[in-house]
Formats: C-alpha cells, structure tokens, sequence
C-alpha cells in the first residue's frame, strides 16, 4: 500500500473522531459546575462563615466518592477541624490529644455511636456508610460539637472564603444541587448539566433566626446537671 494513502487514511480517521469521537469523550468527562453561596445573618448583614457550608449534588449520573480516612481530632476541648466532609463508606478517625479524657458520641439517626472515655494519645475510628449529616459531641465537655457530613456522592465541595465553589467533571444529566449550612436550613434547586457547563449558580442561606441550643449528653441529660469533671 503506498505511504501516501496510508497518510491520507490516518488523517482522514482522526478527522472523524474530532468530528464525532472527541467531543463525545469530552462530555464523558464531565464540565465544571460554578456558583457562589451568600448568607444573610441578622439585621441584614451578610455572613462571613460560607467557607464552612457544604454543596452536592444528587443525581442518577453521579458517580459515587471513594471511601476515604480523616481525622476530627479533639483538641483543647474542641474538635479540630470543626467540620470534615466525606462520602458515604469513610472512616473517621477520632484521636484524643488533650492531656485528659474524651467521650465522643452521636445520636445521630445516620449513625449512632458511642467511643466511651478514652486517653491522651488514644484515637477511635468509626465508619459511615448513611448518606446525612452527623453531629458529634463529647459526654464530658459540653462545649464541644463536631460535624461529619456524609455525601451520597462523589460531587461534592465546600466554597472558598468568598463563597464562591467549584464541582469539577460532572457528567451531563439532572441533579438536584443542594447547600447545607449548620446555622441555616438546607436549600436545594434543580440543576440540568449538558456538554457545556452551567451558568453560575447563586445560592442564598438566611440565617437570621439561628440560636444556638445547647445539646444534652449522650443519656440525654443537661450537663449542667453534674457536676465537672475535667
């Protein structure tokens, strides 16, 4: 076969895959949805916490997150970080590193635990496998809360200081596009992915009737009804 038609074949085929196969596989990776997340606390001003919203979406075309291990560790009478976001299948690890006892618990419906007290230099794990968002407190000190959000899928992100977020290669189809905030309640709209990404997406959180409730313990008793042991 002479060289040339062998040229003139190769070019024709990767013509046509430009033309057909390429933009199709570039679908198939998926597109970059954006968007800004806004909070409105009391008496109007706008809120300074987005960065510790949460944003997912759900949909038949997401695909799943890979299991992951993390750390909310307890530390000078808090848990550190605050909030740690996972998907469904995770571990999270919980090390003691106070010169004292801890006792993390949830009552959670998602996943009820209880780690019972243990040590400076002690950690405990637990795995969640319900999607949902997990509160965690500590038996002994009633100041601390702690946050696991478990996401159904692998789309999911938390936004930048400025509240603006990314969810990178998602495949085209119908997703809800949900904003969850621990001081707001959770909002959610529709959100239709095609081959090119989706105009911005704004999503506003009112948190101007939040007030803070203080937990019970894990017996669901008020800790100012014990005396303090640590």
């Amino acid at each position: 076969m002479p060289m040339s038609f062998i040229r003139l074949s190769w070019r024709f085929g990767f013509a046509t895959l430009c033309a057909a196969g390429l933009p199709t596989a570039l679908a198939a990776q998926g597109v970059t949805v954006t968007g800004r997340v806004t909070i409105q606390d009391r008496d109007g001003r706008p809120g300074t916490d987005q960065a510790q919203a949460v944003v997912w979406l759900e949909g038949a075309s997401a695909p799943a997150g890979a299991p992951v291990t993390v750390e909310l560790a307890t530390e000078g009478k808090q848990f550190v970080p605050h909030l740690v976001v996972v998907p469904r299948g995770s571990t999270v690890a919980f090390p003691n590193h106070d010169p004292f006892n801890h006792n993390v618990f949830s009552l959670a419906a998602e996943r009820v635990f209880d780690l019972g007290l243990y040590g400076r230099g002690e950690s405990k794990s637990v795995e969640f496998t319900v999607p949902g968002v997990i509160r965690v407190y500590c038996n002994v000190h009633a100041q601390m809360r702690g946050l696991v959000v478990v996401a159904g899928s692998g789309l999911f992100t938390q936004p930048e200081t400025d509240g603006t977020f990314r969810l990178e290669r998602v495949p085209p189809g119908e997703y809800v596009l949900h904003v969850w905030h621990e001081r707001t309640a959770e909002v959610t709209q529709p959100l239709r992915v095609g081959p090119a990404a989706p105009a911005p997406v704004v999503m506003a959180l009112d948190a101007r009737g939040y007030r803070l409730v203080q937990h019970k313990d894990k017996n669901g008793k008020s800790y100012s009804d014990r005396s303090r042991r640590y």
